[in-house]
């Protein structure tokens, strides 16, 4: 579903400037520059309206975020969250995921966050999953050696997809968990999280860690296992 236009838009922006980052390519390779003494800089892909950004942000005032997110509807929301918060280790992208190697450096980034992705179900849309290979190899240029994919969603099919397609783009899936809620909330849930753990949906959940590429190219899972 399209989110509605939001009224004034541009002075909303404006308001957030400084959380705001205009020229993302500018800061490759100097993102630690934003927060010194930062230890870990993480990304996040799609934050919508930034609840798990910022309350994530807000747990580890020590950690450098920044969050990529193409819908500025939906980004000012998230901006005016951080705003609130009186966040100041908290910075947003309008961009896409498909770019990233042109606004982080190689290994610059030590985690990347994928929440609640569009599961694209058709077949023939498998190769815009954001857990797809092909985005999986961009990630792998901007993560370090070791670094990490959280990954959740609600969409058994995606689930088992991307478990299944982790090592083609050289990672290990890990800490694997198709219920991570069962004994009570684990983490912080984004709105359409919580509001799907409401109705009784279970939450699929894994952490994948950048190892070695594959020998050679094979052939893959090419649409969701319906669950």
């Amino acid at each position: 579903m399209r989110m509605r236009r939001k009224k004034n838009l541009v002075p909303r922006m404006e308001r957030c400037a400084q959380w705001l980052i205009r020229d993302p390519q500018q800061m490759r390779g100097n993102w630690r520059t934003l927060l010194p003494g930062t230890r870990e800089l993480r990304v996040e892909l799609g934050c919508g309206k930034g609840r798990f950004t910022c309350q994530t942000a807000a747990a580890n005032p020590n950690v450098l975020f920044v969050a990529v997110e193409r819908v500025p509807d939906a980004m000012v929301m998230a901006m005016e969250r951080a705003r609130e918060m009186e966040l100041h280790n908290v910075y947003f992208i309008d961009g896409d995921a498909v770019t990233l190697s042109a606004f982080f450096a190689p290994e610059e980034v030590d985690l990347i966050y994928i929440n609640f992705c569009d599961p694209w179900p058709p077949k023939r849309h498998a190769k815009r999953r954001l857990t797809h290979r092909d985005f999986l190899l961009r990630y792998r240029q901007v993560l370090r050696e070791g670094g990490q994919i959280h990954f959740k969603t609600d969409n058994v099919g995606l689930f088992s997809f991307s478990v299944t397609e982790f090592p083609f783009g050289g990672f290990l899936p890990e800490q694997i968990t198709h219920d991570l809620h069962a004994d009570g909330i684990q983490g912080i849930m984004t709105d359409y999280e919580e509001k799907f753990h409401n109705m009784g949906t279970k939450i699929n959940r894994c952490v994948a860690v950048k190892g070695p590429l594959p020998p050679e190219t094979m052939e893959g899972p090419s649409e969701i296992i319906e669950g």
